[in-house]
């Protein structure tokens, strides 16, 4: 699975870069109607502009926002969207709470992966390898915690 999961996630990304480079060599009527979400800064990060809802509903994600609005200084709407502010005030909580050493950026890449996996680990709702990659376990774990909290 874990293998699946690296193949999937490369599959996506190539996919997207493929998509950004036609979209830099298109005309500027084409690129001006190609979402800024498809943007990929590295194999390993999606660019801050990506929602990353990590499997999670609207609804859960909102409850997620309303946690990192009342304790980690999150300013965004509550809409569902788990956007570039939601994973900055969820990487304020990982670096005090989960080891996480990595900037501030709102960025989802690995180090933050591998933050979330301590945390849920430490609460006990992971049960897997700390790899900093958001697989099926992972979500599900996300999943798990989300739901078992009303905030």
């Amino acid at each position: 699975m874990h293998v699946r999961a690296q193949r999937m996630l490369v599959g996506v990304t190539t996919a997207v870069v493929l998509a950004a480079g036609s979209v830099a060599t298109a005309g500027t009527s084409f690129a001006a109607s190609a979402p800024a979400a498809e943007t990929v800064t590295s194999a390993g990060s999606v660019a801050a502009a990506q929602v990353v809802n990590l499997g999670l509903t609207i609804a859960e994600a909102k409850n997620l926002q309303r946690g990192l609005k009342a304790r980690w200084g999150y300013t965004g709407a509550i809409d569902g969207q788990l956007g570039p502010e939601s994973w900055k005030a969820n990487q304020r909580a990982f670096k005090a709470e989960y080891g996480y050493t990595g900037p501030i950026d709102g960025i989802v890449g690995p180090g933050t992966i591998s933050a979330m996996q301590r945390g849920l680990k430490q609460l006990g709702y992971y049960t897997g390898a700390i790899d900093g990659i958001a697989g099926p376990a992972t979500q599900a774990a996300l999943k798990k915690y989300v739901n078992a909290h009303d905030w």
